[in-house]
C-alpha cells in the first residue's frame, strides 16, 4: 500500500473534522501571531522604560493583551483538537465498519476478526489524531517564518543565522518522521496480532476450559508481547534520540543567534529593545523543534492510516440495476468454480433447480456444500461461470432486490434486532408481523417464544434459549424474508428428530411456493427433497431422487459418517 493513498485518506479524515478544525486552525494562527507580537511589544516596551519616554502605558497594555490572546486561544485550540479528533476518528470507524459489512464474508479471508477490531478500533482512533497533529505543526511553522521576517527587519545577520539552524530542525524533523512511521507500522501489526489471537482463544473459550489448557493459551495469545516491546522500545529511543538532537541543536541556534546580536549591540547597530525582541524571536523559531511531539503522532497517524487504507483496498461486490422478472424462482448454475486461499471448493458446476422444488445438497465434510450454497444466493462470487435467477445474473441484480428474494439460514445464526420480533423481521424490508408469527409456526418457534412473559418482544439478549431454539429463530428470519429462493446451510443440525421432522413438512408444505436450497445431513430430510445433489471434491457425483440414490454404497456411506443409527434405519426402496 502507498503511502500517497494512506496521505490522501488523511486528508479525508482532516476535512471531515468538522467546524471544530476550522477553530482549531484559527486559535492556532490567532495565538501564532500573538506570540509572534508579543517580542516587538515586549521590546518597545523596555525601550520605552529604558528612555523614560511617554508610550510606556500603552506598550505595557498590548503585551497585557497579547498574553492574554495566547492564553485565551490555548484554551480553545485544546477543546477543538479534541472535538475535531473525535469527528474524525467517527468518519473512519463508520467508514471503515460500513466498507467491512459491504464486502462481507470475503473480508475475513484478508483479515481476522481480531485484526478488524483492532483496524476499526485503535488505528481509526490514531489516524483519527491527525487533524491536531497536522494544524498544530502547521502553525508552529508561522512563528518560525515570522520570525524569520523579524530578524530580517532588525538585522539581517541574525536571520541568516536562524535559518541555518532551522535547516537542521528540519532535517532531524524528517529522519524522525521516517523511522517513527516505520517502528509504529511494526507496533500496530503487533497488537492486530495480538488481538486475532485473543478474539480466536475467546471463540473457543469452552474448548479451552474444558481442556484445562488456560496457561498455555495465555502464552499462545501473548507470544508476540516481545515483539511489541520491541517496536515499542524502538518508537522510545527514536524519540529519545531526536529529543536530544533537537535539545542540542536548540540552545546552540539561541547562543549563536545572541552571539552575533551582541557583537551587532557592541558596534552600535542594534539598541538593546531590539536584542530583547531578537532574543524571544529566536526563541519562538526554536520551537519549530518542539514539533517532535506532533511528527511522532503524524508518523503513527500515517502508519495507522495505511492499515486502514489496505482494509479499504478490498473491493465490494458491485450489484447491478436489473429487476428480477416475475417467475418461480429458477436457479441456475453454469460452469461454476470456486478457490479460495488456493484451495478449489467447486469446480465447473452445473446445476438447475426447477422453480417451486426442494433439492437437497449432500456430501461429506469438505465436499463443497457451504460453498455451492455462498454461491447460490451470492454470499460468495465464483471465480469462473455464472448463476441467474430466473433468467437474470445475480450480479446484475440490484442489491436490495436481490436480499428480499433470496432468504438464508446458517448453522449458527446471529440473531439482531432489539427483540425476537424484530430479529426475525430483521432484513432489507420490514416484515409485517403476522408473516413473523406464519414464519415462525413453519420453523416450530411460536410455541416456545409465546411461551416467553413478553413474547415477541423478548429482548434477545433476555432469551434463555439452547442452540436448537436459536437456530429455530434463524430458520424463521430465513422463512420471512425469502420471497423466492429460500437456502438452509446446515440450518436444522441442532433441532431434534421431531422438530426437525415438522420444520421439514413445512419445507415442502406451506413454504413450498418458493425454491429451496438444503445442504443436508440427515437422510430424513434429503428424502424429502424433491432431487438430491451429491457432491464430492466439490464436483457432483451424482443427481437424482434418493431413492434411486439409496443403492449406491458411496451414497448411504455419507449419511452414515454424520448420523449412523439413523441411516442404518434406512431401507432400500
Amino acid at each position: 500500500m502507498t503511502t500517497r493513498a494512506a496521505d490522501l485518506l488523511i486528508l479525508k479524515a482532516v476535512r471531515h473534522g468538522g467546524p471544530w478544525l476550522a477553530a482549531l486552525a484559527v486559535t492556532a494562527l490567532l495565538g501564532a501571531a500573538a506570540e509572534l507580537l508579543l517580542p516587538l511589544t515586549l521590546g518597545r516596551t523596555v525601550d520605552a522604560l529604558v528612555a523614560a519616554g511617554p508610550g510606556r502605558e500603552r506598550w505595557l497594555a498590548a503585551t497585557a493583551a497579547l498574553v492574554a490572546l495566547v492564553v485565551a486561544c490555548d484554551a480553545l485550540g485544546v477543546l477543538a483538537s479534541g472535538v475535531s479528533g473525535a469527528r474524525a476518528a467517527l468518519w473512519l470507524r463508520g467508514r471503515v465498519i460500513t466498507h467491512t459489512l459491504s464486502v462481507g464474508t470475503t473480508m475475513t479471508r484478508h483479515f481476522t476478526p481480531g485484526e478488524l477490531v483492532t483496524r476499526a478500533g485503535v488505528n481509526a482512533e490514531e489516524a483519527g489524531r491527525t487533524p491536531e497533529a497536522v494544524v498544530t505543526a502547521a502553525a508552529l511553522i508561522v512563528p518560525s517564518a515570522g520570525s524569520v521576517a523579524a530578524l530580517a527587519l532588525i538585522d539581517p545577520w541574525l536571520a541568516v543565522t536562524l535559518v541555518a539552524g532551522l535547516l537542521l530542525i528540519v532535517a532531524v524533523l524528517r529522519a524522525f518522521m521516517r523511522s517513527t512511521t516505520a517502528a509504529s507500522g511494526g507496533y500496530q501489526e503487533a497488537q492486530g496480532n495480538i488481538a486475532a489471537r485473543l478474539v480466536g482463544a475467546l471463540a473457543g473459550a469452552r474448548t479451552i476450559t474444558a481442556a484445562g489448557t488456560e496457561d498455555q493459551e495465555a502464552r499462545r495469545v501473548l507470544a508476540p508481547l516481545p515483539v511489541l516491546r520491541a517496536h515499542g522500545l524502538a518508537l522510545w529511543r527514536l524519540q529519545a534520540r531526536a529529543g536530544v538532537q533537537a535539545a542540542v541543536v536548540v540552545p546552540l541556534l539561541e547562543t549563536a543567534v545572541l552571539a552575533v546580536g551582541g557583537l551587532r549591540l557592541s558596534a552600535g547597530d542594534l539598541t538593546v529593545g531590539e536584542l530583547l525582541a531578537a532574543a524571544r524571536y529566536v526563541v519562538l523559531g526554536a520551537g519549530l523543534g518542539s514539533a517532535i511531539g506532533y511528527a511522532g503522532r503524524l508518523a503513527r497517524a500515517r502508519s495507522a492510516a495505511r492499515r486502514l487504507d489496505r482494509l479499504l483496498a478490498v473491493p465490494p461486490p458491485s450489484y447491478g440495476s436489473r429487476p428480477l422478472p416475475p417467475g418461480p424462482g429458477r436457479l441456475e448454475l453454469k460452469g461454476v468454480s470456486v478457490r479460495a486461499d488456493g484451495a478449489r471448493l467447486l469446480s465447473d458446476v452445473d446445476l438447475v433447480v426447477p422453480g417451486g422444488s426442494c433439492v437437497a445438497v449432500v456430501g461429506c465434510s469438505g465436499s463443497g456444500k457451504s460453498s455451492l450454497a455462498a454461491v447460490a444466493g451470492r454470499l460468495l462470487d465464483p471465480e469462473r461461470g455464472t448463476v441467474t435467477l430466473d433468467g437474470v445474473p445475480l450480479h446484475e441484480v440490484a442489491r436490495e432486490q436481490l436480499r428480499r428474494a433470496v432468504g438464508y439460514a446458517f448453522e449458527r445464526p446471529a440473531l439482531f434486532g432489539e427483540t425476537l420480533g424484530e430479529s426475525i423481521a430483521f432484513g432489507p424490508s420490514e416484515s409485517q408481523m403476522d408473516r413473523v408469527r406464519d414464519a415462525a409456526r413453519a420453523a416450530c418457534a411460536d410455541a416456545f417464544i409465546r411461551r416467553l412473559p413478553l413474547g415477541y418482544a423478548t429482548p434477545v439478549g433476555d432469551a434463555p434459549m439452547s442452540g436448537g431454539e436459536t437456530q429455530r429463530v434463524g430458520l424463521a428470519r430465513a422463512f420471512a424474508q425469502a420471497e423466492r429462493l429460500l437456502i438452509l446451510d446446515d440450518a436444522m443440525s441442532s433441532l431434534d428428530t421431531v422438530t426437525e421432522r415438522q420444520v421439514s413438512g413445512a419445507l415442502t408444505g406451506s413454504l413450498a411456493d418458493r425454491t429451496r436450497l438444503v445442504v443436508a445431513h440427515r437422510v430424513a430430510t434429503a428424502a424429502r427433497a424433491d432431487q438430491v445433489v451429491w457432491l464430492e471434491g466439490g464436483r457432483i457425483r451424482a443427481r437424482g431422487p434418493h431413492d434411486l440414490l439409496w443403492d449406491d454404497p458411496g451414497y448411504r456411506a455419507v449419511f452414515q459418517s454424520a448420523s449412523a443409527p439413523e441411516a442404518s434405519s434406512q431401507v432400500a426402496p
